[in-house]
């Protein structure tokens, strides 16, 4: 008995019991829930096996809420690569004050997780119908940002810049590395040989950079289309995208489907893992080069 103990220890080292909670959680709070969903999508309510629920996924609205869903995480991921890519590139060069940079990073540490009903409730209060923002353009300088600009916060576009908020800094974390990756020799070697900053840029620079943009991309599409709390407490029922619809459906009510749910929710989690699965791997490449 004492010797089995003994040999228990050696692999299973005590240090290893701080990792029990994290263990736990993720079992309770992650693993669980997604088998349960996955099981879900292919039941009936009575619990017989059925593929109906994912050939419904091809009825009524809920392809054109996967499509509105899909280009609304497109364009986030877009912007938020372009302008977390500039703001990175500036600080990491050394563009703007060196003071600039580690607020900077802790702000974007903090803002990439910053998400759900508090990040719906800030732009509500500062885009929505009577927001700061609004209310302020409008009695100074009479621009009412629906009328002028056809904006809208509870809109296509209105969701994208929202988005932004936790997109940008998320960029800005991921990419900077790679920026400080770029190897002074590079660009020297590149001057040495008549190549001007652009050429540099364009021959040198970016194709290093491009696994690492496009995984970030991926990265980013799959935040973005992953962030169901916030995209209900922001847009309620007024846009139709796929958390609206999987809400309405899993709510309880008489009219709602909950293995319809589950297996838009399976969707959902299928496509943020072929995002995620390319981020890993074009990560990997881009290490090589980095290193």
């Amino acid at each position: 008995m004492n010797r089995a103990l003994h040999t228990l220890r050696q692999r299973l080292p005590l240090t290893w019991l701080g990792l029990m909670p994290f263990v736990i959680f993720v079992l309770m709070f992650l693993v669980l829930p997604t088998m349960h969903i996955v099981i879900g999508a292919f039941q009936t309510r009575d619990g017989t096996f059925t593929l109906q629920n994912i050939i419904d996924l091809n009825t009524g609205t809920i392809p054109s809420s996967y499509w509105i869903s899909v280009k609304i995480s497109v364009a986030s991921a877009a912007l938020g690569s372009l302008i977390g890519f500039a703001m990175a590139a500036a600080v990491v060069f050394e563009a703007v004050p060196r003071w600039i940079k580690s607020p900077l990073l802790t702000f974007s540490g903090v803002a990439s997780n910053f998400a759900g009903v508090p990040l719906a409730f800030a732009f509500l209060a500062t885009f929505g119908p009577v927001g700061l923002v609004t209310l302020f353009l409008r009695n100074n300088f009479g621009i009412v940002l629906q009328r002028d600009f056809g904006f809208n916060i509870l809109s296509f576009w209105g969701l994208t810049v929202t988005y932004l908020f936790f997109q940008i800094p998320l960029m800005i974390l991921i990419i900077a590395p790679a920026l400080e990756g770029l190897r002074r020799e590079w660009r020297e070697a590149a001057s040495i040989l008549g190549a001007t900053g652009l050429q540099y840029w364009r021959m040198v620079a970016l194709p290093i950079l491009f696994p690492s943009l496009l995984g970030t991309f991926a990265l980013l599409f799959a935040n973005a289309f992953g962030a169901v709390a916030t995209a209900i407490a922001l847009t309620g029922s007024s846009l139709n995208i796929v958390p609206i619809q999987l809400f309405a459906q899993i709510r309880g009510d008489v009219l709602g489907n909950p293995n319809l749910g589950y297996a838009m929710a399976f969707g959902m989690i299928v496509i943020t893992a072929v995002a995620n699965v390319l981020y890993i791997w074009l990560r990997m490449r881009a290490e090589r080069w980095l290193k």
